[in-house]
């Protein structure tokens, strides 16, 4: 693991079976202020992303992926915005949080 990408995403379109290409992506951080930006992107021709983000912001905490989907879907998707929350308890191992998307609905799960 790059200790720089500690998280990563894979975002595939279920009706098309293709990856989704371009879909803006944004990691948060939970702390005592509430939900921070640390990181983002935009998922790649695989529809990967791996936010770079420095050591000091990745521990053990509350965290959550906004994928912001409308613009792939062309602008007609039930769920514009994707918030994928989640808890890192060890932040020495990778996190990896496939997004399995459609028009009308997505699944999502800790990958490895």
């Amino acid at each position: 693991m790059d200790p720089a990408e500690p998280i990563s995403t894979h975002v595939l379109d279920t009706v098309s079976g293709e990856p989704a290409r371009g879909v803006g992506v944004r990691l948060d951080r939970r702390d005592a202020g509430g939900w921070r930006t640390v990181a983002e992107g935009r998922t790649d021709d695989d529809g990967r992303l791996r936010p770079r983000l420095p050591a000091h912001e990745w521990a053990a905490g509350g965290y959550r992926l906004v994928f912001a989907v409308d613009a792939y879907l062309g602008g007609d998707a039930f769920f514009p915005e994707i918030t994928v929350a989640f808890h890192v308890r060890d932040p020495g191992r990778p996190y990896h949080v496939p997004l399995l998307l459609s028009r009308y609905g997505y699944t999502t799960y800790r990958g490895s």
